[in-house]
C-alpha cells in the first residue's frame, strides 16, 4: 500500500521546481564579445561588437562612465523601440544584436562603456568595452611635412653632388685619353 506523507509531497514539488529551474533556459543571457579594448583615433568610428542572446526580447542599454561621469548612450528593444539620448542621438546606431556603432569621435569619448541587457523576467547581464581615443596632433603632421621636405632637399643635392662628380670623372678620362695619345696627327688607316 503506497503511502505518502505531507513532507514527501513538499519535497518532490521543490525537487522538481529546482529540476524545471536548472533545465530551462529562461532567464539565461549569454553576452559575447571578441574584443573589448578598442583604440581609434579623433573623428574615427567605432564598433563596439555584442552578440546578445535570452529568451523573449532582450532590452539592451549602453552607459558611458569616464572618471566620475557616467551618463547613459541609450536603450532600445530590437524591433520595437530605439530612444537614443540627445547627445548621442546623430552618432549612435544601434543594431539589433546589441552592438552599437559610435561615428565622429572626439576626446571626451575615452573611456568605460557598459551594455546592459535585461530581460522581461528581470534578469540582467552586463558587460564593458575599455575605448582609448587618440588625438592627432597638427604639430606632428607639420613636423612629418618638414621633415619630407628636408630629406628631399638633402636626397636632391646628393643626387646633383653625384651628377657633378660624374661629370667631372667623364672630363678627367676623357683629359688623360688626350694626353696618352700621340700628339701627331698622321694616323695610318689601313685598308680592309
Amino acid at each position: 500500500m503506497w503511502h505518502f506523507g505531507l513532507w514527501d509531497v513538499q519535497n518532490v514539488v521543490v525537487f522538481l521546481s529546482i529540476t524545471l529551474y536548472m533545465c530551462y533556459p529562461a532567464g539565461a543571457i549569454s553576452i559575447h564579445s571578441l574584443q573589448r579594448s578598442l583604440t581609434r583615433s579623433v573623428q574615427d568610428d567605432v564598433f563596439f561588437s555584442v552578440d546578445v542572446t535570452c529568451s523573449g526580447v532582450p532590452t539592451i542599454q549602453w552607459t558611458f562612465m569616464s572618471g566620475a561621469v557616467s551618463r547613459a548612450i541609450g536603450t532600445w528593444q530590437p524591433g520595437v523601440y530605439t530612444n537614443i539620448t540627445e547627445d548621442y542621438g546623430s552618432r549612435v546606431q544601434p543594431f539589433d544584436n546589441g552592438s552599437m556603432g559610435l561615428s565622429d569621435l572626439r576626446l571626451q569619448d575615452a573611456g568605460f562603456y557598459v551594455v546592459t541587457v535585461t530581460e522581461r523576467a528581470g534578469s540582467s547581464k552586463d558587460t564593458g568595452f575599455v575605448l582609448k581615443v587618440n588625438e592627432v596632433l597638427y604639430e606632428d603632421l607639420q613636423y612629418l611635412s618638414v621633415s619630407a621636405l628636408a630629406l628631399a632637399c638633402f636626397a636632391g643635392l646628393l643626387m646633383l653632388t653625384m651628377w657633378l662628380l660624374d661629370k667631372a670623372y667623364r672630363k678627367i678620362v676623357a683629359w688623360r685619353r688626350r694626353k696618352q695619345m700621340p700628339e701627331t696627327d698622321a694616323t695610318e688607316l689601313q685598308r680592309l
